[in-house]
């Protein structure tokens, strides 16, 4: 049974749809991804364009708000920015709330090529934490199967 994960930032426009996409990608076959914001904005076509850069389409996602899942029962909750963690509800039906503090891409000013710039770090943070959060996960379910 596929393990249930929720990503929640305010807008849900990148960093959450960003999560989101990668986990499907990554463990697509382990996880099933979701993500959700305090304040849905629409998808960031910055983020969009950041996944394709890894041959990932995360197009047709869509922002959704958090209300859409507070009564539904997920293995992790995790907030990707700092308002979300102060205004996520407890999730009655939730294993772990994670918290991994990422920078909002879509705030940053200058030049097209530094706003690409800023979205390809913060994917690419985002895939270090996914990574280590399968890592881990995967040497957790060994060590209760062993």
């Amino acid at each position: 049974m596929k393990q249930r994960v929720l990503f929640l930032c305010t807008g849900n426009s990148a960093r959450s749809q960003i999560a989101e996409g990668l986990l499907r990608h990554l463990a697509g076959d382990r996880y099933d991804a979701l993500s959700a914001g305090t304040h849905p904005v629409g998808l960031n076509p910055g983020a969009v364009a950041a996944m394709r850069e890894l041959g990932i389409d995360i197009s047709a996602q869509r922002s959704k708000r958090m209300d859409e899942f507070v009564d539904q029962a997920f293995d992790y909750v995790i907030t990707v920015c700092d308002r979300a963690k102060e205004s996520c509800p407890r999730w009655p039906h939730t294993g772990r709330l994670l918290h991994w503090s990422f920078d909002d891409p879509a705030i940053v000013t200058g030049s097209p090529g530094q706003q690409r710039q800023a979205f390809r770090m913060v994917r690419d943070h985002i895939k270090a934490h996914l990574e280590e959060f399968l890592s881990t996960s995967f040497r957790n379910s060994r060590q209760r199967s062993s």
